[in-house]
């Protein structure tokens, strides 16, 4: 009982209580109402036939299997109807486990481990049905498959009135296909380790051929013919492997028709020798006769692929959050950020390093951020930047060191009360398929705080603030990668405007040139005059205007001062500027 309890199969069904228990309950109703039907039909049918051989009434036997066959034939479609809504609701529940399993956690190290990333890859390759049926396709298979097992079984009550070993016989040769042949059900192929292998170059294969990122070069080098040749090629392979793995897994075949075969010959051999020794009436010949044949529904082929394939994922899916929420947890403070920091955001001997390596990106790094002054850091590729907005944001905490507010450890602090007061804008900041108005202020502003915004951005001309930032939709437009930042900065300065005090931008003008970029943090810094302002950037020459510069390389603080300074300091700042400003 525990390890069926703990079966895929066990918790899909119990999934479908959880989802909608109304819809689950007349489900359940209607197939317990189709099994016993088919049972009853045979025993009218049995009683049609006596009664015309005995010379009796017709009435009775004849009305009763006239309900009976349109009963089996009106509820097979509401049947399907109400199990594809329970299965639209059981996807619904299912998705909105997967989406708790990675938006609860406060952290973000639970989206970057790679082990967590591939349970995560399963479980939303079944919420798109990609690795099993939508359930809302699945669900009425899977009611059929219930009710016709339960229609065999019940065929089998009824032929256990002719000998009490003629049901035994035939339910255990039709039942026991499911245990010889559940090697070969086509889940099981799919799932096996070539297959899995093959399906994966066809999966890169088909988005060399079809996706928009891979297009250009696709067409600039006429590489279309190759594409599709590669992509058949693959699925070719792959048809090769699966039906390897089909032909390896239908050996218990044999064993099965021969069980099949002995048990039904036996009992219809039986009926055959008390049917001609006067035994047995015609109307009980009939029927047992039919029961026999209709006990044959306890081996409904398709049952044991559409319910295991729909079923295996759903432990994944409910571990999830399990999974998930320890690795992306995060300190729950009680103290209110509101108006800090007032003197100094303070970073004090952190170290940190990511799960997947050893090596810290930062070891005893100590920086003082004064409150209302600007910061710039910069540095080679690597060198932690992009790892210290992360944890000034609190997406991680160090593992070891503090990062100070005013002398308070962050963690003290309540989490959403502190990310309301910073304004972040990382390189892959995202790009909302949304009217522009919300791409600036996506939990939205007042109107003339997003125009303000985008004016301070540089961004006021690019379009309407209700334009749809995307041509897939109608009356949209899409924007330059340069736009884009524009529209990112400007995000990050309407949040200020609505009380963001500490300002972060993470090499926020990449696709930008030098001086633009030069001309958007100048905007910047008298945009946010007032507010602590971290820019990280890779570029010396254009945060020269920041109040202090940091040099960080290999996780330390370098250098640091101010432009002038560290020019005349004549050390790395003022080697990397000198090396950049030639260029231009």
């Amino acid at each position: 009982m525990s390890r069926l309890t703990r079966s895929a199969e066990w918790r899909f069904l119990g999934v479908l209580t959880e989802a909608d228990r109304a819809l689950a309950i007349t489900w359940w109703g209607l197939i317990l109402v189709r099994g016993a039907l088919p049972a009853v039909f045979t025993l009218a049918m049995g009683a049609l036939v006596g009664a015309v051989q005995g010379g009796y009434s017709l009435a009775a036997p004849l009305a009763l299997a006239g309900i009976v066959f349109i009963a089996l034939n009106a509820l097979g479609p509401v049947h399907e109807a109400v199990a594809a809504d329970l299965g639209a609701s059981a996807g619904a529940w299912l998705d909105d486990r997967l989406l708790e399993a990675c938006t609860q956690p406060p952290g973000l190290a639970h989206l970057e481990r790679r082990d967590l990333a591939d349970e995560l890859a399963a479980s939303r390759n079944f919420d798109l049905g990609l690795t099993a049926p939508p359930l809302q396709t699945s669900m009425p298979q899977i009611g059929n498959g219930f009710a016709e097992i339960l229609s065999g079984l019940a065929q089998a009550a009824v032929l256990a009135r002719y000998r009490w070993w003629a049901p035994l016989l035939v339910a255990g040769a039709w039942a026991s296909t499911h245990v010889l042949l559940r090697d070969s059900s086509l889940w099981k192929a799919w799932a096996s380790e070539s297959v899995t292998e093959e399906q994966r170059h066809v999966d890169y294969a088909y988005r060399l051929a079809v996706d928009a990122p891979a297009a250009k070069e696709i067409r600039l080098f006429g590489l279309a013919d190759w594409a599709a040749d590669r992509f058949a090629a693959r699925r070719r392979r792959l048809t090769e492997a699966l039906f390897r793995e089909r032909r390896l897994r239908m050996r218990p075949m044999r064993w099965s028709l021969a069980a099949i075969v002995m048990g039904n010959g036996v009992v219809f051999w039986s009926l055959a020798r008390d049917a001609i020794a006067g035994g047995l009436s015609l109307g009980s010949l009939v029927a047992f006769a039919q029961a026999t044949v209709g006990t044959s529904a306890l081996a409904f082929g398709e049952f044991d692929w559409w319910f295991r394939q729909s079923a295996q994922p759903i432990p994944k899916v409910l571990q999830l959050a399990d999974r998930m929420r320890p690795a992306g947890s995060l300190a729950a403070g009680h103290q209110r950020a509101d108006g800090l920091p007032e003197r100094e955001l303070r970073l004090h001997d952190v170290r940190f390093a990511y799960a997947t390596s050893e090596t810290p990106v930062l070891d005893r790094f100590d920086l003082s951020i004064p409150a209302g002054a600007s910061m710039a850091i910069v540095g080679p590729n690597g060198a932690g930047k992009t790892t210290l907005a992360k944890l000034i944001c609190r997406l991680y905490d160090p593992q070891a060191g503090a990062i100070l507010l005013d002398g308070v450890d962050l963690r003290e602090f309540d989490l959403d009360s502190w990310r309301a007061r910073i304004a972040a804008v990382f390189q892959d900041f995202v790009r909302y398929e949304l009217p522009l108005q919300d791409n600036v202020a996506p939990a939205g502003a007042p109107r003339a705080d997003v125009v303000r915004a985008l004016e301070l951005a540089g961004a006021a001309d690019l379009a309407d603030p209700a334009t749809i930032l995307s041509r897939s939709y109608e009356g949209g437009t899409d924007l330059s990668g340069g736009q884009w930042q524009r529209v990112a900065l400007a995000r990050a300065l309407c949040a200020v405007s609505l009380g963001a005090g500490v300002v972060l931008l993470d090499e926020p003008t990449a696709q930008l040139d030098v001086r633009s970029e030069a001309e958007i943090f100048d905007r910047i810094l008298q945009a946010t005059r007032g507010c602590t302002t971290i820019l990280i950037s890779h570029r010396f020459s254009t945060v020269r205007h920041a109040d202090r510069i940091c040099v960080l390389e290999h996780g330390r603080v370098l250098e640091l001062g101010s432009h002038e300074e560290l020019m005349a300091l004549g050390g790395r700042y003022r080697t990397m500027f000198d090396l950049q400003a030639a260029r231009f």
